[in-house]
């Protein structure tokens, strides 16, 4: 028994670091969130802030594209009637400029007319307001799954950043 506190006393030789946590192994995904409403814009980036994501928060769908053209995102959470620019037109300019982001469309109405009919111009998941915190992250987690490590082989356009912070 000696022998046994003796040895527990003694530094260390070859004490390997820690591990890291498994989350600190897996970078923060980076999400942008549009909305005009004040109170939904906050309490989504809040939200999705507690959830471990980096999020940046635009007020309406102009300040997004803005956004988007700027800085490299995993995922876009829009609300459709917004001023200056509506959730489909952000979507139509991300196909239009190549951008192969995944879009969850959170709004309170979207007219079947609006919704454009080509595929790769449909949102990933439509959420219809009001919503649960819980049905937003579980949205969330499903559409970044679903878009895998694709997203990761995509390099940023010219002059976009990657992995900084922004208040937009």
């Amino acid at each position: 028994m000696v022998m046994m506190v003796k040895i527990l006393r003694e530094p260390a030789r070859s004490a390997r670091p820690p591990r890291p946590h498994h989350d600190e192994l897996i970078p923060r995904r980076r999400i942008l969130v549009a909305e005009d409403d004040d109170a939904i814009r906050r309490i989504n980036t809040l939200v999705l802030t507690s959830s471990g994501y980096h999020v940046d928060a635009a007020e309406d769908g102009e300040v997004a594209w803005n956004a988007l053209q700027r800085t490299s995102y995993d995922l876009l959470v829009t609300d459709n009637d917004m001023p200056k620019v509506t959730g489909v037109q952000l979507i139509q300019k991300l196909q239009a400029a190549r951008m192969p982001l995944p879009v969850i469309m959170a709004t309170g109405k979207l007219p079947p007319e609006e919704v454009p009919r080509q595929n790769q111009l449909q949102p990933a998941m439509t959420l219809i307001k009001p919503y649960s915190f819980e049905e937003l992250v579980n949205a969330v987690k499903i559409v970044l799954r679903l878009a895998g490590d694709s997203l990761a082989s995509i390099v940023p356009p010219a002059g976009r950043q990657s992995g900084t912070r922004r208040t937009v």
